[in-house]
């Protein structure tokens, strides 16, 4: 059996890394030969994670097929999210939550896909499934995860899915999901320590809607002020990543963890189309208030796929 690489998405969050590493370990275990790598450089709060609970990150890779013939996809299904030569390896499982948009493969798939929080709440069912136990160590892992995707399931892509996962593996980690959550949470919102660009697009997802290419960025915080301090330095950021890479809009979702409120920013065009999808005009600062909006996945890219359908 030839090895796989197992990966999340392009500029990975805590779910996107600790997946591929949880997914590794439960297809290892019922046989397989993978490596969970990632497609990006931790950020700050799955870093506070790995450290917490002493475990390595996975290194990081920019292609695939100069190491393996066959990958296997956590957290995403999107091309242009996923591994930059993706079209020239093998496709062979497929554990995400998210949307599924222009996916296809030369052969069968294993797939699994669920309208969860997140993917490592999916995992947790897999492991169940297989009757293998998970590690203390990853436990506490994928619960992070799920606090983070699911902003210590106040998120309203929270399901009760997620919220017995949490449970049952902060007990497995021996934590205190609400106390180790906000310290986990806090840990990713240190703003003063990020450049320009890693704050708009250190979580930044390309979307092919209506014939438009959008790039979608989201940033947590407790203070929304702390953001748009910065916001001329991060409109020239901004419009520079959509002159380098094509991008017609770049859309920056700045959230507050605490009251689950958020504020986005917008360059490029067509913002008639945004202000369309969330039924609200931009202010002359090319910012529009978005009260309980905290989910770019189902929040977010759902109004934007109707508006520029």
């Amino acid at each position: 059996m030839s090895k796989e690489l197992v990966f999340g998405h392009q500029k990975p969050d805590t779910d996107a890394i600790v997946a591929a590493k949880a997914f590794s370990y439960l297809q290892n275990e019922i046989g397989f030969d993978t490596e969970a790598v990632a497609l990006g450089e931790a950020n700050a709060e799955t870093k506070f994670a790995f450290d917490h609970f002493g475990e390595e990150l996975p290194r990081v890779i920019k292609t695939a097929a100069n190491e393996v013939k066959s990958v296997m996809l956590v957290d995403h299904n999107e091309a242009p999210q996923s591994v930059s030569d993706i079209a020239d390896v093998e496709v062979t499982h497929v554990v995400d939550h998210h949307r599924i948009a222009d996916f296809a493969t030369a052969g069968p798939v294993w797939y699994t896909a669920r309208p969860v929080g997140c993917t490592s709440t999916i995992i947790l069912d897999l492991f169940t499934e297989n009757d293998i136990e998970v590690p203390a160590k990853l436990a506490g892992l994928m619960a992070s995860a799920i606090i983070s995707d699911t902003l210590l399931l106040k998120s309203p892509t929270t399901t009760d899915f997620d919220v017995n996962a949490l449970e049952t593996l902060a007990k497995i980690a021996g934590i205190d999901a609400n106390s180790y959550g906000m310290d986990l949470l806090k840990a990713g919102t240190d703003l003063d320590s990020k450049s320009d660009l890693e704050l708009v697009d250190g979580d930044a997802k390309t979307f092919e809607l209506g014939g438009k290419t959008l790039r979608i960025g989201q940033v947590n915080t407790v203070d929304l002020d702390d953001v748009f301090a910065r916001r001329d330095a991060l409109v020239k950021i901004m419009q520079s990543e959509i002159d380098a890479k094509g991008y017609d809009i770049f859309l920056l979702l700045a959230t507050n963890i605490l009251n689950s409120d958020s504020k986005l920013l917008a360059v490029g065009e067509p913002k008639a189309t945004v202000e369309t999808a969330f039924g609200s005009k931009f202010a002359a600062d090319d910012t529009m208030s978005l009260p309980g909006v905290v989910s770019r996945k189902k929040q977010v890219v759902p109004p934007l796929t109707d508006a520029f359908a």
